[in-house]
């Protein structure tokens, strides 16, 4: 098997992803022997972001490394976990509301796509939207 982010980059649809993570530094977080699960929006998840909003996230590190963050749970947390659990604690410090209902899954307000695509330090769950903490959508 390979670490969190060569599954990602092997599967095709994570480019933006791997992009913004590169861009905030946190390639070395993804690919370290500690256990993590990543809600990873898919390349069209990021492109139905506001026009604009990729780029100026871009250029504006703090806040894209807090979103990307935002995006990683702490743990190999599993299908079969999302179904009991209520929330998962990220690593930029916020909780991720978790719901299952009648086979879906749903993070805050995105669904997941897929579950459980396993790599040697965790797990990498697709969703359908990218993730924005409270401090970052201004709520």
């Amino acid at each position: 098997m390979a670490d969190i982010v060569e599954t990602a980059v092997k599967a095709g649809n994570f480019n933006t992803l791997i992009k913004a993570a590169k861009a905030a530094k946190l390639i070395e977080t993804l690919k370290s022997p500690d256990s993590l699960t990543v809600f990873a929006p898919t390349d069209e998840a990021f492109a139905r972001l506001p026009e604009g909003t990729l780029d100026s996230l871009l250029q504006d590190i703090p806040k894209l490394k807090k979103i990307v963050m935002y995006h990683i749970a702490f743990g190999d947390v599993r299908a079969e976990d999302l179904e009991q659990i209520e929330e998962a604690e990220t690593l930029e410090g916020s909780i991720l509301a978790i719901e299952s209902t009648n086979g879906v899954i749903k993070v805050n307000d995105a669904s997941v796509l897929k579950t459980d695509i396993l790599a040697d330090n965790g797990v990498i769950h697709v969703i359908d939207a990218v993730l924005m903490p409270a401090m970052v959508a201004g709520k």
